[in-house]
């Protein structure tokens, strides 16, 4: 039931008819006795930077959840950028402080690696591959250097996306040992897809599989299909993984969090979860 003291969380992106997340986080609310509702707002992006100050300007304004394609022009509109969302160069949350600052958050790369821990795998002092240097591979890999990972290896077929990405990288952990140029899994522990290759048929490994070691823990971005080429080859392998969706529902528990709300687990939301 939405009454006056509901707070209101904005997902806030164009268009809105395939957004999902109302179906996650409201049937949890409602279980919860949460005095809190998910709203879909459909924001076009010249009406964006206006709207989002605005929004905020609620009092019952709680927090916005933010998806293309306003991910990257939020930056420059909120007053703090934490330092995951500096170095993905683009944030997909946001929420007000007691003085009114607005505080820009990026969870997609920690959806990543709280999936992996949670798999019962190592991430601090370990070596890791990021295939793709765009919005989801640069929050992957800044999740990973937050959780102390040893070294990173990025490849983007952009070669400059990836060298920006080293920058960015190295300017807030400037310990880590970040290498550009060769997309090789060999000697990985940690090996990433964060391209769309595997969306489409016919779409080339984003990395010669035989070159994986079987002790390797192999990661997928891609959601249209559980089982991906990459994942399908990774897995006779003998390697580890995790599909893509395993991210986004990791994630969740992240933004409660952020939010101040009372969190749960990924297993909780995918169960109770009314996804059409």
């Amino acid at each position: 039931m939405i009454t006056g003291t509901t707070k209101l969380i904005g997902h806030l992106g164009f268009p809105t008819e395939s957004f999902k997340s109302p179906m996650i986080y409201n049937p949890y609310f409602e279980r919860e006795a949460i005095d809190a509702i998910v709203v879909p707002m459909g924001c076009r992006s010249e009406d964006y930077p206006g709207f989002l100050r605005i929004f905020f300007c609620l009092s019952n304004a709680l927090g916005a959840l933010v998806t293309m394609p306003h991910k990257v022009v939020t930056l420059a509109i909120v007053d703090e950028v934490r330092p995951t969302a500096a170095i993905a160069g683009a944030c997909n949350a946001v929420r007000r402080e007691a003085d009114g600052r607005l505080i820009g958050e990026m969870f997609d790369g920690e959806g990543f690696v709280r999936g992996l821990l949670r798999k019962g795998r190592e991430v601090a002092g370990r070596r890791g591959l990021v295939v793709g240097a765009g919005g989801v591979g640069s929050a992957i890999a800044a999740s990973l250097a937050r959780a102390g990972i040893a070294e990173l290896g990025l490849f983007d077929s952009h070669a400059a996306a990836a060298d920006e990405l080293r920058r960015r990288l190295v300017g807030h952990y400037p310990a880590l040992r970040v290498v550009t140029g060769s997309n090789d899994p060999a000697g990985y522990d940690i090996v990433v897809n964060a391209t769309p290759l595997g969306m489409r048929h016919g779409d080339p490994l984003p990395v010669d599989v035989a070159r994986l070691s079987p002790s390797a823990f192999v990661g997928e971005v891609v959601l249209t299909h559980e089982i991906t080429p990459f994942l399908a080859a990774a897995r006779a392998r003998g390697c580890a993984f995790q599909i893509g969706t395993d991210m986004l529902f990791e994630q969740i528990p992240a933004y409660l969090e952020f939010f101040g709300l009372p969190s749960t687990t990924p297993d909780d939301l995918r169960a109770i979860a009314r996804l059409r």
